[in-house]
């Protein structure tokens, strides 16, 4: 960890203690701020294969969503889904195969990240936006997504009329959010007092609670054929709860365990993008 971050961390752990002494309300609200805004924007340089794309965009929320399409015209569309403090153009090396492949590629940049407006988002504002692109370019026949990505993706899928047909790729997906809060508030060293609050305040905001959020729970609902990457040495999304999935033995899910490739190379390793791109491109359109 570089030693701004260690600066910026320690003065936000101290900043919602204090305030936790005033108002244990009032620091969840707070930590559930941070926790919903990416502080990291991607640094990659705009890959070539995006100047060649067609700039698409929707209003939702107030803010402009904008993506990108290439294929324009083909039936079969793939849509690419990204993490949280990450952005479409991450996904570069799979846009042309995928066209070879004879797909209309989609990719947005989620709100508060990449070319999209917005401040803040989490798992009900991304499966919302994912909503509005079915909408406005589906129907979408295949996903390939990462992390974030992969539990927005599954929380949008049981809720929409689907068949085996569908084909989603799941690369290190956030398996469960409870995971994702219980790291978040080990790294600020926030109380179970404040945690208390901060899961009531998901329970008021969407009638469930934060361990509804989960992918475990979803994949019962989902009927797509999945292929499903996690490394055992991820360090954001931990391969014990992915492990605890295909300890259920779906049958409609395959999974490939990698080693030493950790949360974001493995969806840059060439391994894992041959196969991906050979997953999708099966039983030609």
């Amino acid at each position: 960890m570089k030693l701004a971050q260690k600066i910026a961390i320690t003065y936000i752990r101290a900043k919602l203690n204090i305030l936790a002494v005033l108002s244990k309300k009032k620091a969840a609200r707070a930590a559930m701020k941070i926790f919903s805004t990416p502080f990291r924007k991607s640094k990659k340089q705009t890959p070539p294969v995006f100047k060649k794309a067609e700039n698409i965009s929707f209003k939702m929320d107030g803010n402009t969503i904008r993506g990108y399409r290439w294929n324009a015209g083909k039936e079969n569309k793939l849509l690419i889904i990204h993490g949280f403090e990450s952005s479409s153009k991450n996904f570069d090396r799979y846009i042309m195969p995928l066209v070879k492949q004879g797909y209309q590629v989609l990719a947005f940049d989620a709100p508060a990240h990449g070319q999209s407006g917005g401040k803040q988002v989490n798992l009900l504002i991304y499966v919302k936006m994912l909503h509005r692109i079915h909408e406005l370019y589906g129907p979408i026949s295949s996903y390939l997504s990462h992390s974030f990505g992969g539990l927005a993706v599954t929380h949008f899928l049981e809720t929409i009329p689907h068949d085996e047909t569908v084909k989603l790729v799941l690369v290190a997906p956030a398996t469960e959010s409870t995971s994702a809060i219980d790291s978040f508030f080990k790294i600020l060293h926030l109380g179970t007092d404040i945690r208390k609050e901060f899961d009531q305040l998901i329970l008021d905001k969407s009638g469930v609670s934060p361990d509804h959020y989960s992918i475990r729970r979803a994949i019962k609902n989902i009927k797509a054929k999945i292929l499903w990457f996690h490394d055992e040495d991820d360090e954001l999304t931990p391969i014990e709860d992915a492990l605890r999935v295909r300890e259920e033995n779906h049958s409609h899910i395959e999974f490939v365990i990698t080693k030493g490739l950790g949360h974001r190379k493995i969806y840059r390793e060439n391994m894992v993008v041959k196969r991906i791109i050979t997953f999708c491109g099966a039983n030609e359109h």
